[in-house]
């Protein structure tokens, strides 16, 4: 019986091995064939990051084998960038990283000491760069920035009402808009992207949703309308609008 018992031991150990052991082939295939490795990286809800951004903040690199790449490492790693708002990173085979995200939208670039800083709604530095960039966000002028760099956040709160105010309109409008100047500290014009700018009095940074929406309906309105117009001001309860002579 002792015997018996051995044999039926030994043979559940060695069948315990044989099945190790072809588990650790199964997964060594998976995980070293060439077949699954990463060759294309999915891109999903980037406007203003590229996949290079993407592999650069993520540590990841074309052709390592895609079961070694840790979902939740790379997506901790991508959040961790100030131009990232939200993250997700799945694979798919046989050899496909999708990340979805939700970019931190630069709304305004404005000047400092050393050079330009672009800034999201919150007033946080995003990017900062020596020489001016096209971009299709307007500049703020008329404030004087200093010692400001990525991750920081600026304090001047009329420039924060700014963004707070450019974060209500449109997309398309935001893209239509050139300058944004704080002539005094309650007081601040819009200039419109055309070949004759036109002068968008904003005034006091009240009623933001209000003008947000003048705004949006002025910029739209300005390919129909004949008549070139100098300037509108928002500040009174009916828009008032002044057309060139």
């Amino acid at each position: 019986m002792a015997v018996i018992r051995r044999r039926r031991t030994f043979g559940r150990i060695f069948r315990g091995l044989i099945f190790l052991i072809v588990s650790a082939a199964v997964l060594g295939f998976f995980v070293y064939v060439p077949f699954f490795t990463l060759s294309e990286i999915k891109l999903n809800g980037a406007k203003y990051l590229t996949q290079e951004d993407i592999l650069r903040a993520g540590n990841i690199y074309m052709g390592e084998p895609l079961f070694k790449l840790e979902t939740d490492v790379v997506q901790s790693r991508l959040s961790k960038d100030l131009r990232i708002e939200e993250v997700t990173v799945r694979r798919h085979l046989p050899h496909t990283l999708e990340v979805t995200i939700k970019e931190r939208r630069p709304l305004a670039t404005i000047q400092c000491d050393y050079g330009y800083l672009d800034l999201d709604h919150d007033g946080i530095v995003l990017d900062s760069y020596k020489n001016l960039k096209e971009m299709q966000i307007p500049m703020i002028t008329g404030a004087e920035v200093r010692d400001l760099y990525i991750g920081d956040e600026i304090d001047d709160e009329v420039v924060k009402k700014i963004l707070d105010f450019l974060q209500r309109i449109n997309e398309d409008t935001l893209n239509r808009l050139s300058e944004i100047s704080i002539v005094e500290k309650d007081y601040v014009v819009m200039y419109s992207a055309t070949d004759q700018p036109v002068q968008i009095r904003i005034g006091k940074m009240e009623r933001l949703d209000e003008k947000a929406h003048l705004t949006e309906d002025f910029i739209n309105n300005m390919e129909t309308n004949t008549k070139p117009v100098e300037y509108v001001d928002f500040n009174y309860t009916a828009p008032v609008i002044k057309f060139r002579d």
